[in-house]
């Protein structure tokens, strides 16, 4: 099994910042487990869009099936890490 990569704090700012374009919210607005969906009425296209800019910035591939975690800031970065790690 791969090892896991740190998240630099550098590459959690540049996540948030894609949420928070997309989702057209403020970045002071996002905690960790604020619910994208319920907290920030977050649509399915908006994480489809969140996902597609996650792979374009860290040349990365997430599986679709992983957006059922991306719930909140943590799970994206969960899934960010993971992604990496590969």
């Amino acid at each position: 099994m791969p090892s896991t990569v740190a998240i630099t704090d550098e590459q959690r700012a540049q996540i948030r910042d894609i949420v928070c374009e997309i989702l057209e919210i403020e970045p002071a607005e996002v905690t960790d487990t604020s619910l994208f969906k319920e907290d920030h009425n977050a649509d399915s296209l908006g994480a489809i869009e969140i996902l597609s800019s996650l792979e374009r910035t860290f040349q990365i591939e997430i599986d679709q099936a992983e957006l059922v975690r991306m719930v909140n800031l943590d799970g994206v970065v969960d899934v960010v890490r993971e992604s990496l790690s590969k």
